[in-house]
């Protein structure tokens, strides 16, 4: 009998909390132990971090107090984060905003789904990335997770 996995360790930074619930609802569907912490705004996520540097942080553009463009950019300034892959999870999908997030260091980009089963499908992607092992900065091409 193998031992159990640790639950992967996810943070959502996210002010809507609709947003929040559907997301969870996306990540059930993967079938694999995790701690979903939130932060409502840009100014607790940091809060956050200073206690624990989750697995993964996906981080939504519109936000109150810091928005997601701030955060990733004050992220990346701080070498305590270097190795914390960073997913851009918004509805917003105007060019220059997703240039801005790609050129100021997020991972990838994940622009809110219409169902809870393509949540699941593009998450399913993001996280069969081997993110232990290297940090994950695609070409410009492959930055939109499809």
């Amino acid at each position: 009998m193998g031992a159990l996995a640790l639950p992967r360790d996810i943070m959502l930074a996210e002010d809507d909390s609709d947003d929040v619930e559907i997301f969870d609802l996306g990540l059930k569907g993967l079938e694999f132990p995790y701690l979903l912490r939130h932060a409502e705004n840009g100014d607790v996520l940091f809060i956050m971090l200073k206690d624990k540097i989750p697995y993964i942080l996906f981080l939504d553009i519109h936000m109150p107090c810091k928005d997601g463009i701030a955060c990733i950019v004050e992220i990346r300034k701080n070498r305590d984060y270097d190795k914390m892959p960073v997913i851009m999870y918004t509805s917003e999908i105007s060019k220059k905003i997703i240039e801005e997030a790609y050129r100021s260091g997020a991972n990838l980009y994940l622009a809110k789904t219409n169902t809870i089963a393509d949540l699941t499908d593009k998450l399913r992607k993001i996280f069969s990335i081997d993110w232990d092992n290297y940090l994950h900065f695609p070409p410009h091409s492959q930055f939109m997770v499809d």
